[in-house]
């Protein structure tokens, strides 16, 4: 949260920054469960910030703003939500791990300099003891208990070891799995936008090593199926076009919601050619099929994709290859949809 939106919801102004937000989302027709009201508090109370940026260009293109558009929306600009915690929960479990290991730890080294010392007495006592059997018999006797709190110190330790390493596992696989979670679309499980931002940053800065091509995809009249059949069956639609990209994307593709009806893959080291073939492939599955309404059984027709694609250019940067490739998507728009266009086709044309 913001330092500003911290001040406005412990400040008089408060209540009247939350009536206003019930207000805003009841115009956009956003349903006020509390991510969204939490969402809208954050874009009320700092519009010019990334997060009130980003709504008022979903709200400027009529876009619908769904469960999972909201939770897209939390774990981009919400830093202190879920993820967060589970990770500070982790951290704190850690310390309190490693403070009893550095106890054990302490405890057991205490245990051998004592002992060592009990050694050094003895070899001193050594002359004498030799001559006097109770004397031998108690300097014995003294080493053998010295001997055995060492072994139980030393048990004691491995055992809490060993017990540490299985906790320090568990947290380990758990925070795996927090950031795999952080990094995967809710609705269709594909890598969300996060993960794809931080992949094509990656894949530009190792371009220079191996061609790289990245693909825009949008789903054709998206906003017909919800306005006509409802929020429910989009979701349907999309996980159906999702369920084609992930079997088709396996290898070193890959493949992200982008945003809303928008999937983007990233080609690493293939050829134009083979990223059109992949594409056209793409196209042509999606739209080979008529979708039927689950709850209803009725037609849906054909759902059809179009696609635009670009080629990374030496030296260029993650986002102007991104807008080549939204440049390509929008011309395959601008042609009448379905179907696939690449931006040197575009660049050469001009």
């Amino acid at each position: 949260m913001t330092a500003q939106v911290e001040t406005a919801v412990r400040g008089p102004e408060a209540y009247s920054l939350a009536r206003n937000a019930i207000a805003a989302m009841e115009k956009a027709g956003v349903w006020p469960t509390p991510l969204n009201f939490e969402l809208w508090i954050h874009y009320l109370g700092d519009p010019e910030g990334p997060l009130g940026i980003e709504i008022k260009r979903l709200l400027a293109e009529d876009a619908v703003i769904s469960d999972e558009t909201s939770e897209m929306l939390a774990a981009e600009f919400l830093p202190r939500g879920r993820l967060s915690e589970e990770i500070r929960d982790a951290g704190a479990v850690l310390d309190r791990e490693l403070a009893s290991v550095s106890a054990a730890i302490a405890k057991a080294h205490k245990t051998q300099t004592d002992f060592g010392e009990t050694l050094a007495d003895a070899s001193q006592t050594m002359d004498t003891a030799v001559e006097d059997a109770s004397a031998l018999k108690s300097l014995v006797g003294g080493l053998s208990t010295a001997t055995q709190r060492v072994r139980r110190e030393t048990a004691s330790l491995e055992k809490r070891l060993e017990s540490s390493n299985k906790e320090v596992a568990r947290l380990r696989e758990h925070l795996e799995q927090v950031r795999r979670d952080a990094m995967t679309d809710a609705l269709t499980n594909l890598a969300n936008r996060k993960a794809f931002d931080e992949r094509l940053e990656q894949a530009c800065a190792d371009a220079g090593r191996t061609p790289l091509t990245l693909a825009i995809l949008d789903i054709d009249h998206f906003k017909r199926f919800n306005d006509t059949w409802g929020h429910q069956t989009g979701d349907q639609v999309l996980r159906y076009v999702s369920t084609i990209l992930s079997r088709v994307c396996s290898g070193n593709r890959f493949v992200a919601r982008f945003g809303g009806e928008e999937f983007a893959i990233i080609f690493p080291g293939e050829s134009p050619g083979a990223v059109m073939a992949a594409l056209e492939h793409i196209r042509e599955e999606v739209s080979s099929r008529s979708l039927r309404r689950r709850s209803t059984n009725d037609d849906l027709g054909a759902v059809t994709l179009s696609a635009g694609f670009a080629e990374h250019l030496p030296s260029e940067g993650a986002a102007a290859l991104l807008e080549r490739a939204d440049e390509a998507l929008y011309a395959s728009k601008r042609g009448g949809r379905n179907r696939v266009t690449s931006a040197r086709a575009l660049e050469n044309a001009a």
